[in-house]
């Protein structure tokens, strides 16, 4: 029986140097807010709105099935290692979500 040795595991930091930056305007319909992207790192969201923003790790996000939901100036930082698409939902079209992706 071979026993596990903790000195032989190698630990390797995720790190970024890109910070692109978008704004994506608010919809009473699911948006697109952040495209799948296999060399994201982490991402923020801030919800520039006087709307609730509901964001769903999918295609589609709905005020009633959602993965987190923003209040007026709430923010949000994506998971360590989600690539996959974020969509978005406001209760209210009116501002915008301030993104930050780090690649």
């Amino acid at each position: 029986m071979a026993l596990f040795n903790p000195a032989a595991v190698t630990v390797s930091a995720s790190t970024s140097g890109t910070s692109t930056p978008t704004t994506v305007a608010s919809s009473a319909s699911s948006v697109t807010i952040l495209a799948s992207n296999s060399n994201r790192k982490g991402a923020t969201i801030w919800n520039d709105s006087t709307a609730n923003l509901f964001i769903e790790f999918a295609a589609t996000a709905t005020t009633s099935a959602f993965t987190a939901k923003l209040s007026s100036d709430g923010y949000f930082e994506v998971p360590f290692n989600y690539t996959g698409v974020i969509s978005g939902i406001w209760s209210a079209a009116n501002g915008n979500a301030l993104v930050r992706e780090l690649t």
